[in-house]
């Protein structure tokens, strides 16, 4: 199936084009280009996407589920969250898995590798925990928390079979940095988070490979003038990227700006979206704890601390352009960065040619209108 989207703003590699086209043919972008050039080629497809501006298609690096559905349940519990966040424009994803015990983990990292090995939307699996600080554990159980140790790590990376993307630790528990350096041998992307490290500690797991700093301000210590914290240490160390949740909830608006400022290409605006997402208020449930989601905000209900978001990608982004962020840079967070996260940017995260036929057309708004995976409309 060809198709050519045409009459478009074209927002893409940090840019703005106007009157912009893109060619999807046999699920890669075959050219791209602006005016009326697109008339000379052909098409089964034409679609005239005036007044509207057309994107990559969105990556969550961090998501937990959406539709009713958690991704800790099982294969249709992933296929319905991943179907609502689809329709918001998040083309590929990876599957966050929320802290159980390491068998438990085991046997779903390998689920995850087997739906990843048939469905290519889905580029992998994220362990937020077990490895977390209990005094910084947001909606994760305690008593499962634990530090890593070497005959975990090997069981959860084997199970994983390669589709591993992440996993979220505290490097200073016993063994955190030792555990951030096998991973990385592994081909595991570490990422600093749940944790209480100081500005040194969290210098030193970037220095052992880490490269990621879990939904930045949140399940961490804030930035002190005299105990800088691990978001100062991430926002001046180029090799790392940011997650963050835009939703007004997690990080104030201006906070989400000065994010931008400070590490220019360097935030993956993520959902850490729970079941509630796209769904309505109501009771919950996530990793065996009770959530009650009211105006669209999760909280436990033992003490009230914030347990995902609500939140959908393409909500993140008018939150972002809102709050100030230059819309290339805002559709940047959501594609080019998350891919380069992941080290899948020669395939996902933007539209040159030759790259995933993933395109989300939306309307001035910033409401989606269309989405397309492998040049499929979807």
């Amino acid at each position: 199936m060809s198709t050519i989207i045409h009459s478009v703003t074209l927002v893409d590699d940090g840019h703005l084009v106007e009157d912009g086209w893109v060619a999807l043919d046999g699920g890669t972008v075959s050219a791209r280009g602006s005016g009326t050039t697109w008339r000379e080629r052909s098409a089964a497809e034409a679609v005239d996407g005036t007044g509207g501006l057309l994107t990559p298609g969105f990556i969550d690096i961090h998501g937990h589920g959406g539709g009713g559905a958690s991704f800790d349940d099982g294969p249709d519990a992933i296929a319905t969250a991943r179907a609502l966040h689809r329709a918001h424009g998040t083309t590929r994803a990876v599957v966050s898995l929320v802290t159980a015990p390491v068998s438990d983990l085991a046997r779903r990292v390998a689920m995850v590798a087997d739906l990843a090995a048939t469905d290519p939307t889905i580029l992998g699996s994220h362990l937020e925990g077990p490895f977390l600080d209990a005094g910084h554990k947001g909606a994760h159980t305690e008593a499962l928390l634990r530090a890593p140790d070497p005959a975990s790590l090997d069981l959860l990376v084997e199970a994983g079979r390669g589709t591993i993307r992440q996993i979220t630790l505290a490097p200073e528990l016993p063994g955190g940095l030792t555990a951030v350096e096998r991973l990385v041998e592994s081909g595991v992307r570490v990422a600093v988070g749940h944790t209480g490290a100081t500005e040194e500690q969290t210098r030193a797991a970037f220095d052992a490979g880490a490269t990621l700093l879990t939904h930045a301000f949140n399940a961490m210590p804030g930035i002190h003038h005299r105990a800088p914290g691990p978001v100062v240490a991430a926002l001046y160390d180029s090799r790392v990227t940011l997650e963050i949740i835009a939703d007004g909830v997690h990080v104030h608006p201006d906070v989400v700006a000065l994010a931008f400022t400070a590490a220019p290409g360097r935030v993956a605006l993520i959902t850490d979206a729970m079941a509630a997402a796209g769904a309505a208020d109501g009771h919950y449930e996530l990793g065996g704890l009770a959530v009650t989601v009211a105006d669209g905000t999760a909280r436990l209900d033992s003490n009230g601390a914030i347990a995902g978001s609500t939140l959908t990608q393409d909500a993140a982004l008018r939150n972002a352009v809102t709050g100030g962020i230059a819309l290339p840079a805002a559709v940047a967070a959501l594609t080019a960065v998350p891919a380069r996260a992941l080290g899948c940017d020669d395939r996902f995260g933007t539209l040159r040619p030759g790259t995933a036929a993933d395109a989300v057309l939306l309307d001035s708004d910033l409401r989606v209108r269309a989405v397309w995976v492998d040049g499929v409309r979807v």
